[in-house]
């Protein structure tokens, strides 16, 4: 089988990309999954757990910005806008050091599955003028919260003029596609983000991405990795220190493309590539 020609820049063999998240759910309450083992009582309000989500607004993007920043790595953060309204600060920080800032809903639980049409448009809208507001700069793309997606989401954020929309989990590259108001890139998002490790080994997290990237950088040139981590636990030392680890690891190979989100959609759409499907990129040897 012949090597296909590299389609990423400067001829690299694959590219990873780094998404941080930091959410906030609303007053009141706190993620499903949190250090208690057991849950709070019916109707008690579970502090523990809502003040352990604030740890990505107060401290994990933080961390994760010094670790990207100190490996020369840009990266894009998907931020609850409710976090904007009560972290302002930490919105300031991901701009002002020059990474992206995206749109991920107004707050984690408030998903779009069940809106109507002008609800979901309403919430998607409302979402990036907080962030634009906060930080100064029109986000450009999207990931939705729990990647909870409805069959108008792509439209109506390519009304709102977004570059790319990440939740995809049906491709392995990202392309081109169409919706009712005009094209936008589909990123594909991870298969096995850092809260999949909330009760197990932090180690798990460097085994699967080194693994993953040594399969895919030996059998498949033009491949796509997209590294997910939360502020709340993520941005936590025990998992930063796995996250620096594989970075450092990844950045040791030639031909490794780190790019935002937005300067990777920007070279799919300059390039116009579309979907492609895998029997195409690795035909059958006659």
């Amino acid at each position: 089988m012949s090597t296909p020609t590299s389609m990423w820049p400067g001829g690299a063999r694959i590219v990873v990309a780094l998404t941080f998240l930091v959410e906030s759910w609303s007053e009141g309450k706190a993620p499903p999954y949190s250090p208690m083992t057991s849950p709070p009582r019916p109707g008690a309000k579970d502090l523990a757990g809502i003040t352990w989500s604030e740890y990505g607004a107060r401290a994990g993007a933080y961390r994760l910005m010094r670790l990207a920043r100190d490996r020369g790595l840009p990266a894009t953060f998907c931020v609850n806008a409710r976090v904007a309204e009560l972290f302002p600060e930490v919105i300031h920080a991901i701009v002002g050091q020059g990474f992206e800032l995206a749109g991920h809903n107004y707050a984690q639980d408030e998903v779009l599955p069940g809106l109507s049409e002008p609800e979901e448009r309403a919430l998607i809208r409302k979402s990036l003028d907080i962030l634009q507001r906060t930080s100064g700069v029109r986000p450009q793309g999207w990931l939705s919260s729990t990647i909870a997606t409805t069959e108008r989401t792509a439209d109506l954020l390519a009304e709102e003029g977004m570059l790319w929309h990440g939740d995809y989990n049906y491709l392995d590259l990202p392309c081109q596609i169409q919706t009712r108001h005009g094209g936008m890139v589909a990123i594909p998002h991870s298969d096995f983000a850092d809260n999949r490790v909330l009760r197990a080994a932090p180690r798990d997290f460097f085994q699967c991405y080194r693994d993953t990237f040594d399969f895919l950088y030996r059998k498949e040139p033009n491949a796509f990795i997209n590294i997910t981590v939360h502020g709340h636990f993520g941005g936590r030392p025990l998992i930063s220190a796995m996250l620096d680890e594989v970075l450092g690891y990844i950045a040791s190979h030639p031909g490794v493309w780190f790019p935002r989100h937005d300067e990777l959609a920007r070279w799919v759409n300059e390039h116009r590539i579309g979907f492609i499907p895998y029997s195409e990129r690795f035909p059958s040897e006659a």
